[in-house]
């Protein structure tokens, strides 16, 4: 019997990373899953009675405090990572985005990473983080960084074969690690969402209320121009952001999956001003008929067709976000809802897991 063990970073909310892991579970409900730290609680209600696996955590589960400042121990999880032992399996898959990939596997085993993205904390977003950062901090996170680059790349070549989430990230592990790799994209599952009668007349930002998502910019534009905007989502610049919000921007925080759907089904657009791995969000507008009006970069450059499915703006700032508004305004009508929702499934829950096994199958060869 071939034996499957998933390595994922950390499961202590349901957030794009974990639905793929549990569609990943889907396919091998009894395979066992490895995490850093994980509320199991969270894990198994996810994953439902089908899954059959077990649970492991490595010893940064055991640490003071684990759960809540888990990305404090950062530079002990590659060796974490190289204490799981996994020589009992014939496949690994592990979901990069987080440290997961740098696990030693057996010489006959099969490695599989899943790759959201290499760190971008370690990369291009480490100046970002440090800006923030204490003096001693600073001090400190020079070396750090430079050791898990330095691990990051070399645990690189103990992956058998690259999936990528999308040709932007297919082209960041081209450059870190230098291998190839194969596009397949995220599960969504478009079922959920619906097209509606008739629409509101505001515009629609979803997502974790964090710095690189641009979340304030649009914000800004909206000020200016007066038009409703309605953000969803929570984040650590929730208050900042509520405070600088004129009276036609509402911040309604997280609400409940059956008004998250009738938001999207009622909005005129979604405001996409990041730059994103891949990006659910957008697909789960397009799901219910929307189009999205989205920065020229990143993820989105894979599923927007602009003038069918959505429009591209090309600088991150106030004044791009409104001319595209006003692009989108003069041309309205024609977007069709039921063509965007048809692009849409293109992205569905079905056709990830068919290429996913496809793939595996093709490149397993276990007796």
């Amino acid at each position: 019997m071939v034996r499957v063990a998933i390595v994922h970073y950390w499961w202590l909310k349901n957030r794009g990373g974990e639905a793929v892991i549990a569609e990943i579970c889907a396919l091998y409900p009894n395979a066992d899953l490895f995490f850093h730290v994980c509320d199991e609680a969270v894990v198994r209600k996810k994953l439902g009675p089908s899954f059959k696996g077990r649970i492991f955590t490595s010893f940064i589960s055991k640490l003071p405090f684990s759960k809540v400042f888990y990305q404090q121990y950062l530079p002990l999880m590659p060796m974490a990572l190289e204490n799981l032992d996994l020589t009992s399996y014939d496949i690994i898959i592990s979901s990069e985005s987080g440290p997961a990939k740098g696990v030693i596997t057996r010489p006959d085993s099969v490695h599989i990473c899943y790759c959201h993205s290499p760190m971008r904390y370690i990369w291009d977003m480490h100046k970002g983080y440090q800006l923030g950062a204490s003096f001693f901090k600073k001090l400190i996170m020079g070396p750090i960084l430079n050791y898990m680059r330095i691990w990051d790349v070399t645990s690189s070549s103990r992956v058998d074969y690259f999936i990528a989430n999308s040709c932007f990230i297919s082209q960041r592990i081209m450059k870190f690690y230098r291998r190839n790799s194969t596009v397949i994209y995220p599960p969504v599952d478009c079922s959920n969402f619906y097209i509606s009668n008739s629409l509101d007349d505001y515009y629609l930002i979803v997502g974790e209320l964090v710095g690189y998502k641009k979340v304030d910019l649009a914000i800004r534009a909206f000020n200016k121009i007066g038009k409703k905007l309605v953000v969803i989502g929570e984040g650590e610049l929730f208050k900042k952001m509520s405070a600088t919000a004129g009276s036609n921007v509402k911040l309604l925080g997280r609400v409940p999956n059956a008004e998250l759907c009738k938001y999207y089904s009622k909005c005129k657009a979604l405001i996409f001003p990041g730059v994103e791995d891949f990006g659910i969000v957008p697909i789960e507008a397009m799901a219910s008929g929307r189009p999205v009006l989205a920065f020229r970069k990143g993820g989105a450059l894979d599923y927007i067709i602009e003038g069918t499915t959505g429009l591209f703006f090309d600088e991150q700032n106030e004044d791009s976000i409104i001319k595209v508004i006003n692009e989108f305004e003069a041309n309205e009508t024609i977007f069709d809802s039921e063509k965007i929702k048809n692009h849409s499934l293109k992205f569905d829950t079905e056709r990830f897991l068919k290429e996913l096994k496809l793939f595996i199958d093709e490149r397993v060869k276990i007796s």
